[in-house]
């Protein structure tokens, strides 16, 4: 199989400022000048890795900063693939040249594979633990700046989806957008108003999933929008209301705030907070009944790994996750170290106490 990697100019890097040292942490700046001045240009072979297993990402932009911010030519780098799994102490990325060229880039470089590897190794987990689709509802909870590279990471680890045009980006896949709670205050709180308004101004390829919870009465709410579209094609047929394209609804939402227990949950019953695996039960049972089995289910709100193994555990009949927050709870730190150093026509070790040149045939040599 042949794989590729972005190009450079996928990622618009700051190229003069990256070449300066204006990101990166003094004491490397400060070595290239020491070495420049001293007319120093040790040949070196210096490896990255991480101290965790990991699904790793963020090596295309390393190389595309190597590429656009050093004399690469000059160099041999050699990494794995964006989305390849590692295990800990992998090495990950090698490269081999005159230090001086770039050791002033190392704190760019970790940056670059650090932060997309822990997006990406969240991701992973979520799905490893069902078959069902992992929704990135993820931007709203950090920086803007950061989006398109942490969705490239959700994707490539498994994400079905992104909710932002920047998190699909470097796949050139647009944003996947449903109904947010603004859009139903703007009708006055009428969900089902905020419905049709949706379907009828939002192109058809977009699968209408309506948000549900603003009453905390998720099922009875739901049941009053899929009315509204079976009325509006004058038909009690679920195939000509359910489903995808316009004038069809594709699932609903439930977001029940944590702290929140829907109407129609009993108070008696356990762990009833939030979106809960009896909610979820009672309104499969409901749609069912009704003839609706194709109206899809869409859970969201304070979702991590051990929330969706419980639901997946008891087998809870929800078609999507959406999550969050929880994928930014994973941190994976990267290193970068010297590992050996040409002597001659060959190489002697020269790596700090504990560590050593550790080759890795997984690696493929960049162009």
């Amino acid at each position: 199989m042949i794989r590729k990697r972005m190009e450079p100019r996928v990622f618009e890097l700051p190229k003069e400022k990256i070449r300066t040292g204006f990101y990166s942490d003094k004491y490397f700046v400060r070595t290239r000048q020491i070495l420049n001045a001293q007319n120093l240009h040790p040949v070196v072979t210096a490896q990255v890795f991480c101290k965790k297993e990991a699904v790793v990402a963020g090596l295309d932009e390393a190389v595309a900063i190597l590429k656009e911010c050093t004399p690469f030519e000059e160099l041999m780098v050699r990494a794995l693939y964006d989305g390849d799994r590692v295990g800990a102490w992998e090495n990950v990325m090698e490269i081999e040249g005159d230090l001086g060229h770039f050791c002033h880039l190392e704190t760019v470089l970790l940056g670059a594979i650090a932060r997309p590897t822990a997006t990406a190794t969240a991701v992973a987990k979520l799905v490893g633990i069902t078959d069902k689709s992992i929704l990135y509802f993820s931007p709203r909870f950090d920086h803007y700046r950061i989006q398109n590279i942490d969705g490239y990471a959700a994707r490539i680890a498994g994400a079905n989806a992104v909710s932002t045009d920047a998190a699909g980006e470097y796949l050139n896949e647009p944003g996947m957008g449903t109904i947010p709670h603004s859009l139903i205050a703007a009708f006055h709180g009428d969900t089902v108003k905020a419905a049709l308004a949706f379907d009828d101004v939002i192109d058809a390829k977009v699968p209408r999933i309506v948000l549900v919870d603003w009453d905390n009465d998720c099922i009875g709410t739901s049941c009053r929008v899929v009315e509204a579209f079976a009325e509006r094609v004058g038909s009690d047929d679920p195939s000509r209301f359910i489903g995808e394209g316009k004038g069809k609804i594709w699932g609903v939402r439930f977001d029940t705030a944590g702290e929140l227990r829907d109407v129609s949950v009993f108070p008696e019953s356990d762990d009833n907070r939030g979106v809960c695996t009896e909610l979820v039960f009672k309104a499969r049972r409901v749609f069912d009944e009704r003839g609706w089995k194709d109206l899809k289910i869409v859970a969201s709100g304070g979702f991590n790994a051990d929330r969706i193994r419980l639901f997946e555990e008891r087998g809870v009949p929800v078609d999507a996750y959406g999550v969050g927050s929880a994928i930014f709870q994973e941190r994976i730190d990267f290193t970068m170290d010297v590992v050996r150093i040409k002597a001659g026509d060959g190489w002697e070790p020269c790596a700090k106490v504990g560590r050593q040149y550790n080759p890795n045939p997984r690696l493929h040599a960049v162009e």
